[in-house]
């Protein structure tokens, strides 16, 4: 699967970012949709759930949909599958993040399409936990 064509230099800007919303928040610790939003946690990022289905994870007031957040976000970070990620973009579209950013896997070009048509980088098929680890050294 192709990557974005970020440079290390335009990731490292994205990763300067602070508030990000996490679609698809899981409570398992072992999903990367889990360990990589607490890693970037324990990293100094400020983290918002967003899974319908709990209320808390990482002690962490949950939201249903990033619109029901009432702060500004930077980057709203997406654990969903690929044809599932239009509505979410859709969604996140609304709350005007300076990024969105596609997990390891996932690549929607519609949806990518419709954000950066909005005037909002996108990032897809890319680890966030990596990048952090990589660009950090």
């Amino acid at each position: 699967m192709e990557q974005d064509p970020s440079s290390d230099e335009q990731i490292r800007e994205i990763l300067a970012l602070n508030k990000i919303a996490v679609v698809g928040m899981s409570k398992n610790s072992s999903k990367a949709a889990h360990y990589v939003p607490k890693y970037l946690s324990e990293n100094g990022y400020d983290i918002t759930p967003v899974n319908p289905t709990t209320n808390e994870i990482l002690g962490k007031k949950c939201y249903a949909s990033v619109s029901d957040i009432d702060e500004e976000i930077d980057i709203v970070d997406i654990f969903r599958p690929s044809d599932q990620v239009l509505p979410v973009i859709q969604e996140a579209i609304k709350k005007k993040p300076k990024v969105i950013w596609l997990q390891e896997g996932i690549h929607n070009v519609e949806a990518e399409e419709l954000a950066k048509k909005a005037g909002i980088k996108v990032i897809f098929n890319r680890c966030m936990l990596a990048e952090h680890q990589r660009l950090s050294r």
